[in-house]
């Protein structure tokens, strides 16, 4: 097998919901992070790119649904250079780097792009078909920003509870409290904070240029969701959002005082993002003249019963582990996406070894943003930028699903 080098990676600041990147379709969002990676490697000859990998976890709206050839042909790339969009929901961009990894280590390709995209401020809603001519009932909209939609009848009603009732699951599981949940959430805020000061996601943001209506577009630069004043007074007035303390589990180990603890402060926002990165093989490094971040070395992933989704990374990361021939000792940093704050501390539970000092330094999904497609090539690049700026190391990046999956990269330098 080929090794497999992260070259570069790059990703648009991140925006709130219908915040600063509203405007920007998700097609052109992606262009921009490719036209990036160019305009970084100048020896790259844009011909050179063999193909093109991108995470999308919506499709169903301005991605025309293929997003990546779209934004391959956006950016300004030749007609030659092929684009394929992958799916695994919130881990879609992650899966994107991982199977352009793949190619690469069998020989497939030399010079491959990969990342992901999601705009769920532009999510559009969807009309579903009727299955007889001229109906005379009402006819229902689906909102495809989040969440399950059109849900087949026979699937198990169990599995398809909202998201944040599953990690509502989780707290219960773990007696997990809600002050647990809102401190978890304050340090993502405050060590993403200083992340912002210290100057630590400079080298793989890429500005999004914001079109106005009149003058010069507005440079957007800088990620929007980051709260440098979080306080836990201010999270403890926000009140539970997929539970009440009425709405009881008779297994729950919880007083029902404390039932209902998920709440828009300890969990990720909506988000629109997108984030892309330069992979290559030892003859690809050599043609773009750069030193490589980081080395692919392993991946793994998993798949649990939906209701508990956000535990699937445990295995998964215990196997990209095991084919790394490393342990947690061996880590440096470990990138685990935030879906919710429950969540991830379910899964640091299901680790006794490892040591959370090395978990997401640069704060989390929590304060930075979690635009589904994009996150987990964010993830990949993050730790690429950590490993570099070490000098050496080991770092992985994981995430999970909905319905219940779980993906994880380890790197190295």
């Amino acid at each position: 097998m080929n090794p497999v080098y992260i070259v570069d990676a790059v990703r648009t600041p991140i925006g709130r919901y219908n915040g600063g990147l509203a405007s920007v379709r998700p097609d052109d969002l992606a262009a921009q992070t490719i036209r990036e990676l160019l305009a970084r490697s100048a020896r790259l000859d844009p011909a050179g790119i063999e193909d093109v990998y991108l995470g999308n976890a919506n499709g169903a709206g301005e991605e025309n649904r293929n997003v990546a050839r779209m934004a391959v042909l956006l950016a300004g790339l030749p007609t030659s250079v092929p684009g394929a969009t992958v799916n695994r929901l919130c881990a879609s961009g992650l899966e994107a780097v991982i199977q352009a990894a793949r190619a690469i280590a069998i020989g497939d390709a030399s010079i491959v792009v990969a990342g992901g995209v999601e705009s769920m401020t532009r999510a559009p809603y969807v009309l579903p078909k009727n299955d007889r001519s001229f109906p005379t009932a009402h006819a229902a909209l689906y909102s495809t920003t989040l969440g399950w939609r059109m849900v087949n009848p026979a699937m198990n009603p169990q599995w398809s509870i909202p998201l944040g009732e599953s990690a509502e699951l989780i707290a219960d599981k773990h007696a997990i409290s809600r002050e647990q949940q809102d401190e978890f959430a304050l340090h993502s805020h405050q060590k993403a904070a200083a992340a912002q000061e210290q100057g630590l996601f400079d080298a793989e943001l890429a500005p999004v240029p914001v079109p106005q209506r009149t003058g010069e577009p507005y440079l957007f630069a800088a990620d929007e969701c980051v709260r440098p004043d979080a306080s836990l007074a201010a999270m403890a007035k926000l009140k539970p959002a997929f539970r009440t303390a009425s709405e009881t589990r008779r297994d729950s180990p919880r007083p029902k005082a404390e039932r209902g603890t998920v709440t828009a402060g300890n969990a990720s926002p909506l988000n629109d993002g997108a984030a892309a990165l330069l992979l290559a093989d030892e003859e690809g490094v050599k043609a773009i003249g750069r030193e490589p971040l980081a080395r692919v070395s392993a991946t793994g992933v998993s798949a649990i019963d939906p209701d508990y989704f956000g535990l699937a990374p445990v295995e998964a990361v215990n196997r990209a582990l095991a084919k790394a021939k490393r342990t947690f000792a061996d880590l440096d940093v470990l990138e685990l996406n935030e879906a919710f704050a429950a969540q991830v501390l379910g899964c640091l539970a299901e680790w006794p070894a490892f040591d959370p000092a090395i978990l997401n330094p640069l704060g989390g999904a929590i304060a930075l943003g979690h635009p589904l497609g994009a996150s987990g090539a964010r993830l990949a690049g993050t730790v690429a930028h950590q490993l570099s700026r070490r000098g050496s190391g080991t770092g992985m990046a994981t995430l999970c699903t909905g319905v219940g999956q779980g993906l994880a990269l380890v790197l190295e330098r």
